[in-house]
C-alpha cells in the first residue's frame, strides 16, 4: 500500500527541520511527502527545498495566500493545493509540520491497514511537553484519530467528499467516516511529540468558527452548547462559549449552509448521543 503525506506549513522553520527528520528515520517511509508552503516569510521553504534535494521522496511546493488565519479553512485550503500533486498512493496523509514522529510510526500503521480492509482512518496519539516530561494531549479522548498525524485510506478518503475546509474538519471526517461503514483506530503504542500544543494562539475568532462549524456538521441547539461548554471548560474560558453559542445561532439564522445531508446529520447527532450516554452510564 502506497504511502502519500501532505504537509500544509506557514512559517515553520522553528519546527520543520526536526519534523522532517523524524520522517527520514522512519523504518518505513512514505512513498511520497509533499510539503506545501503556505505563503510563509520565514525560511519554510528553504528548509524543505534542503530535504527535498536529498530524498527523492520528498518534494516541496509553494502556495500564494493571504495572511489572515481562518481556523481550520486555510489549513485544508493549503492540504487541498498539495492534494494535486499527490499520486500513486492507497494511504493519504495530512501531517502538520510541528510534530516529531516515532520511528516505527508508518511501519505500524501500515500493518493496521493491512490487516483491517475495514480501516479508513488511523494515527498514533499527540503528545506536549511539560516541564521535562511529555503528557498526553488531553483535548480529545484517545480513540480520536487527530487532525495533525492522521492517515486515510483512498477509498474512505474519496466516499466522504474529502475533507471539508472549515473548523471542525478533523471531527465531521470521522463522523463521515463512520457513516459510510468505515472504522477508524487509534495505536497508543504510537507517542506523537506535538512541538505546538493545540490551541496556541486560540482567538476569539476560533471560537466563533467552532460555533458556525457546528451548526454546519447538523449538531443541533443542545449538541452544540454541550460540546462549546467542554471546549470552553478545557479553555477555562466560560466567555468562548458564549462566543460560540452566538456564532451558531449567527449561522443557524444567517446564509451559512451545513456541509454535511440531512442523513449524516442524523447520523451525526445519533452518534454523539449514544456517546454522551455512554460515558454517563
Amino acid at each position: 500500500m502506497r504511502i502519500s503525506i501532505i504537509i500544509p506549513a506557514h512559517n515553520e522553520e522553528r519546527h520543520l527541520k526536526t519534523c522532517l527528520e523524524s520522517f527520514v528515520a522512519q523504518t518505513h517511509v512514505p512513498e511520497q511527502v509533499v510539503v506545501v508552503d503556505d505563503n510563509s516569510a520565514d525560511a519554510t521553504y528553504g528548509i524543505a527545498s534542503t530535504f527535498a534535494k536529498d530524498f527523492p521522496w520528498i518534494h516541496v511546493v509553494q502556495r500564494k495566500s493571504n495572511n489572515e488565519h481562518i481556523p481550520g479553512k486555510k489549513v485544508i485550503e493549503t492540504f487541498n493545493y498539495g492534494l494535486q500533486f499527490a499520486t500513486d498512493y492507497e494511504l493519504l496523509g495530512k501531517f502538520d509540520a510541528d510534530i516529531i514522529l516515532p520511528p516505527t510510526y508508518f511501519e505500524k500503521v501500515l500493518a493496521h491497514f493491512q490487516s483491517n480492509w475495514k480501516l479508513g482512518m488511523c494515527s498514533g496519539l499527540l503528545y506536549i511537553q511539560q516541564g521535562n516530561k511529555w503528557h498526553y494531549e488531553n483535548i480529545a479522548d484517545t480513540n480520536h484519530v487527530r487532525g495533525p498525524i492522521k492517515l486515510y485510506l483512498k477509498a474512505c478518503f474519496d466516499k466522504m467528499g474529502g475533507l471539508r475546509a472549515s473548523a471542525g474538519w478533523d471531527t465531521v471526517d470521522v463522523l463521515l467516516a463512520k457513516y459510510h461503514g468505515f472504522e477508524t483506530l487509534t495505536d497508543p503504542t504510537l507517542k506523537v511529540k506535538h512541538l505546538r500544543p493545540t490551541g496556541h494562539g486560540y482567538s476569539t475568532k476560533n471560537y466563533k468558527a467552532k460555533g458556525v462549524a457546528l451548526y454546519q456538521m447538523r449538531y443541533g441547539l443542545v449538541l452544540a452548547k454541550i460540546a462549546l461548554l467542554k471546549m470552553a471548560w478545557q479553555a477555562k474560558s466560560p466567555l468562548l462559549y458564549v462566543q460560540g453559542i452566538f456564532s451558531f445561532l449567527g449561522a443557524w439564522t444567517g446564509d451559512k449552509l451545513p456541509f454535511v445531508t440531512h442523513p449524516e446529520g442524523k447520523f451525526i447527532r445519533q452518534l454523539r448521543w449514544k456517546g454522551i450516554f455512554k460515558k454517563l452510564s
